[in-house]
C-alpha cells in the first residue's frame, strides 16, 4: 500500500477535500462550491456552515473511494482552522471542516494538523506554479487576492509550513469583493470573476484610465468598483466596464509589488487566491516582476495545499 495525506478545506464559498501521496504528488482535489441564491453577493456565515455540513459526508465518500481503489493508506489528517495565522483570526465556517478532519481520524488513528487557509493556498500556488523546488527554501513574496483576503505577504519557509508577515493590504474592500459586487450589478451569476473574464476578454478597446491608490503598501479598490458601475451605468458595455476592473486591479497589484520591493528588496512573488486565476492580469505583472501563478485548480479554493502542509508536518514528525 502507498502512504497518503488528507487536507480539508471550507471557506466560505468551497468544501474541498484531498489526497496526496508519499512523495508529495496530489492525487484528487475534490470540491464542491457553496450555493449562492441569484442575485446575492454572498453568504452568511451561519448558510456557509450549513452548506459545508451538507457537502462533507458525500465528498469523505467520494475520498474513501479513491483511498480504496489505489489501495492507500492514510497517514495523518490536515485541515484549515482559521482564515490566516494571526490573533484573531477565525471564521465559523472552518469549524466544519475541523469537525470532519477530527471524527475521520479518531476513526482511522490518525494525528491531525491544523494550519490556515491562507498558508494552505500559499502551499497549493507553489505546487502548481512550477517554483515548488525554487521557492520552498528562500523568501519570497506572495499575493493572496480573494473575495475575503486582498494581502500581500512577505514568506519564509519553516520547517513543513510558512512565516507570513502582512506587507500590503486593502483599506476598504477585497478585490473578489469588487469583481462580484460589480458583476452582480450587471446581472451576472455570483461568483462573477469567470464571466467577468469572458466579458472583459472580448473588449477591443482600450480600457478607461484612471489613476490607482496605493500607499505604503496599501491600496482601495472601492474606487475600482464605482468607476466600473459608472462605466457600465452611461455606455451599458458590459466589456468595457470588465476590462477596466481587472485593468485596475492588475495596476494595483503592481504597484503594491513595487511599495514591497522598495521597502524590503526585490523577491520572487507567488499569487495565490481565486482572483488569481484570472488570466489577463498575468502578462503585466509577469513583465514587471519574477512572477509565479497557481493554475487555477490551485488557485480557487481547495485542499490540495493544506494535503501537502499535512504531508510535510507529518514527515518532519517522522509518522
Amino acid at each position: 500500500m502507498t502512504d497518503c495525506y488528507i487536507g480539508i478545506d471550507t471557506s466560505n464559498y468551497t468544501t474541498s477535500v484531498s489526497l496526496c501521496d508519499g512523495g508529495g504528488c496530489v492525487i484528487t482535489n475534490l470540491k464542491t462550491p457553496l450555493p449562492v441564491k441569484e442575485g446575492s453577493r454572498g453568504l452568511r456565515q451561519s448558510d456557509a456552515v450549513f452548506e459545508h455540513v451538507r457537502n462533507l459526508p458525500m465528498l469523505m465518500q467520494a475520498l474513501g473511494k479513491v483511498i480504496k481503489e489505489g489501495e492507500y493508506r492514510p497517514k495523518a489528517v490536515g485541515v484549515s482552522v482559521s482564515p490566516r495565522n494571526a490573533e484573531g483570526s477565525y471564521m465559523p465556517c472552518f469549524l466544519s471542516g475541523k469537525a470532519a478532519a477530527y471524527a475521520f481520524a479518531a476513526a482511522e488513528g490518525l494525528p491531525v494538523y491544523e494550519f490556515s487557509h491562507q498558508n494552505g493556498h500559499v502551499r497549493a500556488a507553489l505546487y502548481s506554479s512550477g517554483a515548488e523546488q525554487k521557492l520552498m527554501d528562500r523568501p519570497f513574496f506572495a499575493f493572496h487576492v480573494s473575495g475575503g483576503t486582498t494581502e500581500l505577504l512577505a514568506v519564509t519557509p519553516k520547517g513543513a509550513d510558512f512565516e507570513v508577515t502582512l506587507v500590503g493590504e486593502t483599506d476598504d474592500i477585497n478585490a473578489g469583493q469588487a469583481i462580484d459586487r460589480v458583476g452582480v450589478a450587471m446581472g451576472l451569476s455570483f461568483p462573477c470573476g469567470r464571466e467577468l473574464e469572458q466579458l472583459a476578454t472580448a473588449f477591443s478597446g482600450k480600457p478607461y484610465r484612471h489613476s490607482v491608490c496605493v500607499r505604503d503598501g496599501r491600496c482601495s479598490l472601492s474606487g475600482a468598483e464605482n468607476i466600473a458601475l459608472r462605466i457600465y451605468g452611461e455606455t451599458k458595455d458590459r466589456e468595457a466596464a470588465a476590462a477596466f476592473l481587472f485593468d485596475f486591479i492588475g495596476k494595483t497589484l503592481i504597484a503594491m509589488g513595487e511599495s514591497a520591493e522598495a521597502r524590503f528588496g526585490k523577491h520572487p512573488i507567488l499569487f495565490a487566491g481565486g482572483v488569481m486565476s484570472n488570466r489577463l492580469m498575468r502578462g503585466g505583472l509577469s513583465s514587471r516582476f519574477e512572477a509565479y501563478f497557481a493554475e487555477p485548480e490551485f488557485s480557487a479554493d481547495n485542499a490540495a495545499g493544506i494535503a501537502l502542509l499535512c504531508r510535510g508536518r507529518a514527515m518532519l514528525d517522522k509518522i
